[in-house]
């Protein structure tokens, strides 16, 4: 899924401000400025659009972690591990996985509201490590509808009268 697609969903999801993109980059380990921020987030079209790329999505998501989880503790005299570049939607799921603290039926549930059904089985192969034989490559519609279900249970529409 296009980076920036998925930065403007989730942004839109968690109902964060600009800034607020911002500070979860700087958890990630990356600062970047009011004007980056705006250009990511703009639509393909526009003049000021700008492209993400890996490391920003990656430190956004990894930020993302540090927000709703907090800081990892490292144990006295070892250095924390290297990130983990999101470069597929395999790795993309992995990490929102982390940072809502979702279990195999909260996924599944957050899919179904999306609209889409998926079995057990089919979503820990989307978690296997790449060359286990029953890995399957996470397409873009799978992370839609995850993002979707996503949206939805966190900006419930208000009930019609």
């Amino acid at each position: 899924m296009e980076s920036n697609l998925l930065l403007r969903r989730l942004r839109y999801a968690l109902s964060m401000r600009n800034r607020d993109v911002q500070d979860v980059m700087a958890l990630g380990g990356l600062k970047i400025s009011d004007e980056e921020v705006r250009g990511l987030l703009q639509r393909e079209g526009d003049p000021e659009f700008a492209l993400a790329t890996v490391e920003q999505l990656s430190a956004f998501l990894d930020g993302l972690i540090v927000h709703k989880r907090g800081k990892r503790e490292v144990p006295a005299g070892q250095e924390p591990p290297p990130p983990i570049l999101a470069t597929t939607n395999n790795m993309v799921l992995r990490k929102l996985r982390i940072a809502f603290d979702l279990k195999e039926q909260g996924m599944l549930e957050l899919l179904t509201l999306g609209g889409f059904q998926l079995s057990k089985a089919e979503l820990s192969a989307l978690f296997r490590k790449e060359g286990h034989k029953h890995y399957r490559e996470c397409g873009d519609q799978v992370l839609r509808y995850f993002l979707g279900g996503l949206t939805q249970k966190l900006r419930p529409s208000e009930p019609s009268e």
